[in-house]
């Protein structure tokens, strides 16, 4: 092949998103604003301020936070040298970001708690399937410092179902358990060790080498021939010490008290140190076996683990990809049409009369359409009709001179005459 052709060959190709990624367009991006607008509005008459962090860290944040021996860490982050050979990775997750500027700021001088939430993406390499990329988007929430009462805990995962409720999340299902303290659950870690030494032989081998490494992920375990084995294990409620076993039943009743339904679940475990006490998980349907949406808990060591002040902390991270797609299957997602106004026009004078107009409707919040060349009315109207818009704003010479706009709702074909003051209030009502 010529060095001409091979160039010719170059220009044409095409390029697409890279497995696992993909782009959110109009009109689905309508849906993904409102959830975000509807977290930043409940999360904000909780006292809740947004944080704004970095897509990428220093990899030995995540190691240190995450666990050096997860697969998170040691398999799916996104991770590279940077020019002066720092380590660098793509974030995984946030917590450990807002944890980071919590110490880094000097947070811990504020009145406290202090209440931050955040939306972005997150980045692991991981297989694509339903409901879940390799850049992902978040939308979490942290509590740090102040204190950890059980009515904390309970707070958050009312601010959660609040919001789940006003997205319009239909049989959303809240999941609760408690892990103890370090101490209480250091023990049972060892109990379950030693049982899961006498079934090892039945385990598959990621399970076998959790037992070492890290026995509460075994409880994680989705592999089928494994569940029966799994139900007759210890169960870390019942190894609680007394601190750890009323604080798990005081959160349960500061849920009582605020009417939030919740199922216990005893495998609902966290396997790094620095969490304790309550974890929570919600799932949604729609999403098959994968149908958590949001998983959080109390996580007090965790800013003395970064260097920190020790400090106590809780918090949440909603999988909003899983989110949405819950919305879009249970038929609460569907996207708004979108524009108000087509404006249909001709003749100079009544072009400049639709200028001014778009610029007055779209002042008011009106969405417009304004075509920069006339249009035959037919064909502005199979546009119009195109581009979803609920009503036509039609201008011609007889409109500009009277001052009477002929506006036709599209939906039933129906159209009246009305001033411009008239249009602003029927779309004011709508």
């Amino acid at each position: 092949m010529s060095e001409g052709v091979s160039k010719t060959h170059e220009k044409a190709r095409k390029f697409q998103a890279i497995k696992g990624v993909r782009d959110i367009q109009p009109p689905e991006t309508e849906l993904w604003n409102r959830v975000e607008q509807t977290a930043r509005e409940v999360f904000g008459t909780y006292g809740y301020g947004e944080i704004r962090l970095p897509v990428f860290e220093q990899t030995e944040l995540f190691a240190r936070s995450i666990g050096a021996d997860t697969d998170v860490v040691s398999k799916e982050m996104y991770s590279f040298q940077d020019r002066d050979e720092t380590g660098v990775s793509l974030r995984p997750e946030a917590t450990a970001s807002v944890c980071r500027a919590y110490i880094e700021h000097g947070m811990q001088t504020l009145p406290q708690p202090v209440k931050l939430y955040y939306t972005g993406p997150m980045f692991r390499r991981e297989r694509p399937q339903k409901g879940r990329y390799r850049q992902f988007y978040q939308i979490g929430a942290e509590v740090l410092g102040g204190s950890d009462a059980p009515a904390v805990d309970a707070e958050v995962i009312e601010m959660l179902m609040v919001f789940f409720a006003k997205v319009g999340l239909d049989g959303a299902t809240l999941y609760v358990n408690s892990i103890g303290c370090k101490d209480c659950r250091a023990k049972y870690v060892e109990l379950l060790r030693a049982e899961l030494r006498i079934v090892q032989g039945r385990l598959g081998a990621d399970s076998q080498r959790r037992i070492e490494t890290n026995p509460l992920r075994v409880l994680d375990s989705k592999l089928e021939s494994e569940q029966s084995i799994i139900e007759k294990l210890p169960r870390i409620a019942e190894h609680l010490c007394l601190e750890c076993a009323k604080n798990y039943a005081d959160v349960k009743r500061e849920l009582a008290l605020r009417k939030i339904a919740y199922q216990e679940n005893w495998r609902l475990v966290r396997g790094l140190d620095y969490y304790m006490r309550t974890t929570f998980e919600i799932t949604a349907p729609g999403l098959g076996s994968q149908n958590a949406v949001c998983g959080g808990g109390r996580y007090d060591g965790l800013v003395e683990l970064l260097g920190g002040p020790p400090t106590k902390g809780i918090g949440f991270a909603i999988g909003e990809d899983r989110l949405i797609l819950s919305l879009q299957e249970s038929g609460q997602g569907k996207a708004e049409r979108g524009l108000d106004v087509f404006i249909a026009w001709m003749g100079e004078a009544a072009y400049a009369t639709a200028v001014r107009a778009a610029r007055t409707l779209r002042n008011a919040g009106v969405s417009v359409e304004l075509p920069p060349a006339a249009q035959k009315f037919g064909k502005a109207l199979g546009q119009a009709d195109k581009l979803g818009a609920r009503f036509a704003l039609i201008l011609g010479e007889d409109e500009v001179a009277s001052g009477q706009w002929t506006v036709k709702t599209l939906a039933d074909g129906t159209q009246k005459k009305m001033s411009q003051q008239e249009l602003l209030a029927v779309l004011g009502r709508r």
